[in-house]
């Protein structure tokens, strides 16, 4: 008897404790704040479809439409159309160290001009340029696109490509954040002293890394599958809510 009395005035010492008027308020302004983070992530979400994810789309068609200026083009100087120029490399800067990585040409046009090129890495042209080259330049809406050099040909990061299913895995990790922050900020304003499991250790944080993960992967294989970019979030989201089921289930007490 005197074992369960103390058990029971130590449960009763630790449940004032933890319902506290403090940390109640704690808790209430926690979750404000993420409340405040979801709509954040929110708006970012929906200026990923409606802006972002639409404007790259139409440039890249815009880009893939685009036909060799004529001469009438040239001298009024239109950047709509693709226009070509020789240009003498003057140096080349094709570095990978750790996390740094810089794939660059200076290019020069007579005395007139003089500008630098960035690539995503280093092959296939840039690898063999030498300062004195000659190369080729294919530039559209004042930007070079291309550099080719006895047939071979490297596009710039300038280029428009049709990776549109990256933007719209971005969009829909920031919806699913946007709805983790909403869910984890209303239990807490609700529930102040009762919101577990929805914590950051550890179901919070297993779930964002886990929606991260999804999200790229399902985005980077739908750029290698070549499938239409809609078809990322009708992978995404099913997955990352069966990911935070699993994770809800493995963390449920067993009896």
């Amino acid at each position: 008897m005197r074992a369960r009395a103390a058990t029971a005035s130590r449960a009763w010492a630790t449940a004032r404790h933890t319902d506290r008027p403090q940390d109640r308020r704690r808790a209430r302004r926690t979750g404000v704040l993420l409340i405040l983070l979801s709509l954040a992530w929110a708006v970012a979400c929906c200026l990923v479809f409606a802006r972002w994810l639409p404007s790259d789309g139409e440039r890249y068609q815009d880009y893939r439409a685009a036909e060799s200026c004529s001469s009438g083009e040239l001298s009024r100087a239109d950047t709509d159309c693709l226009s070509t120029w020789h240009l003498t490399v003057e140096k080349t800067v094709n570095r990978t160290a750790g996390k740094e990585s810089v794939h660059d040409a200076t290019l020069t046009y007579r005395d007139s001009w003089r500008g630098t090129v960035h690539f995503n890495g280093s092959g296939p042209l840039l690898e063999r340029l030498r300062p004195g080259d000659r190369v080729t330049a294919t530039a559209w809406r004042g930007e070079i696109m291309v550099l080719a050099e006895d047939g071979v040909r490297q596009d710039t990061l300038e280029a428009p490509r049709d990776e549109l299913q990256m933007n719209a895995a971005v969009g829909v990790l920031a919806g699913l954040v946007a709805a983790q922050c909403l869910v984890f900020g209303t239990v807490r304003l609700v529930r102040p002293q009762a919101h577990e499991p929805l914590t950051w250790e550890p179901y919070g944080r297993r779930l964002l890394f886990s929606v991260i993960g999804v999200c790229f992967a399902v985005g980077l294989s739908a750029v290698w599958a070549r499938v239409p970019w809609w078809t990322v979030p009708l992978v995404a989201v099913p997955s990352a809510m069966g990911a935070a089921l699993w994770f809800r289930v493995r963390l449920r007490p067993r009896r």
